[in-house]
């Protein structure tokens, strides 16, 4: 049995089966994602979802999914399923479901009379391909196949309706068929591994309902056009691959192809494992350059999130080569974002300062020492660009703290905007920032060997110099024994919130170790959940424990209470600086109750955000970079002090 493995009495309740999913991504920046039960539950989901380069790499669903129909004694039975208006689900395929399993890929088991048959399916790693793999185990008479495909070719953020612009006119190919409904989206080939019959049956089925969307508050019924569909023989032990493509392929490679991608994988078979596979699936290659994706479904690159993530996820893959090739990447969108002649005011105030955190996780150091070769005038002129003003947004004060000045954007990753307004201005000199400004400086000057500006190394120790004193002084929250999160003209926001845990773990921090303890038991007592740390302490009176409700509500809610599991990883650092081997057992607690939430949201993965309050529901994108870099990085750590 499957390390992910769920049986009959569980997925034939809808209430459980339809709010689990699945998602495979590869290289090519597609992914195919859906329910465990194969019914899609969002506008997101897919068999095969892709990128177009023409249309600013916004991912197109083109097909949506490919309804499978077992023929015995000429009696047919549909095993997909699909939801129509009035909580109707046509047509009700899941009660013919056996087993799902997520060893290696996802794998779906059914049984219909004395017909076992299993449906498998998995991504090409660097072409826009879905193959799904159709093996018959059992059957006690003559059995045929009918797959019947459910075209979307819209973006993932819209829906189609039945209309006449649409080319319904298909073109028949090496078995199977070309359809191109619109002239900027790329045609689908779905082709099939042997000889088969294509009837043409064109009809749009009408108001499907995506239950997700309609619990967020978005549009939710759409029209999905069948063309016709495949029939064919199948014998038992047989397998038969189908494969749906921008691209068309020599049908006799399928089964070689698909048994090739099956073995690039990592096995689903430990908790481990389950996050090395998550790992991967962020990174994609445009052309010839790789980065990564902040999440999924909707989610595309996010420089904060790629700083955070990228050493975390290469170093628990071992995979040196995207390190190297995501850093360089990275380091020049910063150059391009911040330092740019043209700009004078910064996007986000840490984003740049996080990349020094990056090189300080630079677990390989012939690549770290290469990055400090080649980008040390791009390291230099970052922090130069903070000491000379440059940024009309974010001020140098006397006291060698920054100070956010913008009241028309947040500019630090509580950056949630509700009715075009901030939630979380965080205008002012926030702890965060300034914890990440003092470890960069502290960095820069540990590295003489590459910054051998005397004048410059002594301006960064004049600012450190200012900071040891200056730092405590602004942030120390005497009653409370932790720090502020923001001061602001001398008002000091006491509302407890995770940012202050950055440094008890960062390698530089101007705090001595009985005010990182005192910060520790604050963050543990008021903010930790087994899924995270809350954004907010439950006993403030802004706290928001659940998140729902339409998007500007939720929006408004998002770091009033919210829990989002990346910033454990902070927090069980600086607890195990503290305690070292006498706090494993605790933070190896935090790390199981991560592996419960693997089977519970999408398989295999970790959510945007959990709710603040019990219990703990997985909310937003159904899988994030950084969260599943956070959880890595404490299975690391328990490892080393292990």
């Amino acid at each position: 049995m499957a390390y992910l493995s769920l049986e009959k009495h569980k997925l034939v309740n809808l209430e459980y089966s339809l709010f689990k999913e699945i998602l495979r991504t590869n290289r090519a920046g597609s992914y195919c994602s859906s329910s465990i039960i194969g019914c899609n539950t969002r506008k997101y989901h897919g068999l095969l979802v892709c990128p177009i380069p023409h249309l600013n790499m916004v991912r197109h669903v083109l097909l949506s999914t490919l309804d499978v129909t077992v023929i015995q004694h000429e009696k047919e039975f549909n095993l997909g399923l699909h939801k129509y208006s009035g909580n109707h689900y046509e047509p009700k395929g899941h009660k013919y479901v056996k087993q799902f399993g997520y060893d290696v890929i996802p794998q779906t088991i059914y049984r219909v009379g004395g017909v076992l048959l299993s449906v498998e399916t998995i991504l090409s790693e660097k072409e826009e391909q879905v193959l799904l793999k159709y093996t018959l185990l059992e059957a006690n008479s003559d059995t045929k196949l009918k797959l019947k495909p459910f075209f979307a070719n819209r973006s993932v953020h819209e829906l189609t309706h039945a209309n006449l612009e649409a080319n319904t006119k298909f073109d028949l190919i090496e078995n199977g068929i070309h359809l191109k409904m619109y002239d900027a989206i790329p045609g689908l080939n779905i082709q099939v591994s042997k000889s088969n019959e294509f009837v043409a049956s064109p009809n749009w089925y009408k108001d499907i309902e995506y239950i997700k969307e309609q619990k967020r508050g978005y549009e939710y019924k759409e029209d999905l056009y069948v063309p016709g569909y495949f029939e064919f023989d199948i014998k038992k032990g047989e397998s038969v691959i189908v494969s749906a493509s921008t691209k068309a392929f020599k049908t006799s490679s399928f089964k070689t192809r698909f048994t090739k991608e099956v073995n690039k994988r990592i096995p689903r078979d430990s908790f481990k494992n389950d996050l090395l596979n998550a790992a991967s699936q962020f990174f994609v290659t445009d052309k010839k350059t790789t980065s990564m994706i902040a999440g999924y479904h909707w989610y595309k690159k996010r420089l904060r999130d790629t700083l955070i993530s990228l050493p975390l996820l290469t170093e628990a893959l071992q995979n040196s080569d995207l390190l190297l090739e995501v850093s360089n990447s990275a380091i020049t969108e910063v150059s391009k974002q911040y330092l740019d002649d043209e700009i004078n005011s910064a996007p986000e105030a840490d984003t740049p300062l996080w990349l020094f955190w990056m090189l300080q996780q630079c677990w390989d150091k012939k690549i770290l020492e290469d990055l400090l070769s080649k980008h040390s005038d791009t390291f230099t002129k970052i922090i130069q660009a903070f000491l000379d003003g440059k940024f009309d947004n974010i001020i140098l004060l006397d006291t060698g703290l920054l100070k956010n000045n913008d009241s028309d954007k947040p500019l630090t990753w509580m950056n949630s905007i509700s009715n075009q307004e901030a939630v979380t201005h965080r205008n002012g000199i926030c702890v965060d920032v300034n914890a990440l400004w003092y470890n960069a400086l502290k960095y820069v000057v540990s590295l003489d060997q590459y910054f051998t500006d005397k004048a410059f190394i002594e301006s960064v120790q004049s600012i450190i110099d200012k900071l040891d004193t200056s730092f405590v002084e602004t942030f120390w929250n005497k009653a409370d024994k932790c720090l502020y999160d923001v001061v602001h003209n001398n008002n000091m926001d006491t509302s407890i919130r995770p940012n202050q845990i950055f440094t008890t773990a960062f390698e530089f921090s101007p705090l001595d170790k009985n005010q990182k303890k005192k910060v520790v038991d604050t963050v543990r007592r008021e903010l930790l959940t087994p899924k995270g740390l809350r954004t907010l302490s439950p006993q403030d009176g802004f706290y928001e424990g659940i998140i729902a409700g339409p998007e500007y509500l939720r929006e408004k809610q998002l770091h009033q209470g919210t829990v989002w599991p990346w910033l454990m990883s902070f927090y069980a650092e600086g607890y195990l600086k503290l305690h070292k081997t006498s706090g494993i057992s605790h933070i190896k607690n935090i790390a199981q109750d991560f592996k419960k939430e693997l089977g519970d949201h999408c398989l295999g993965t970790l959510p945007e955000y959990f709710d603040g309050n019990p219990p703990y529901k997985g909310k937003g994108a159904v899988s994030m970079a950084w969260n599943v870099a956070g959880v890595l990085k404490i299975l690391k750590l328990i490892e080393n002090y292990s």
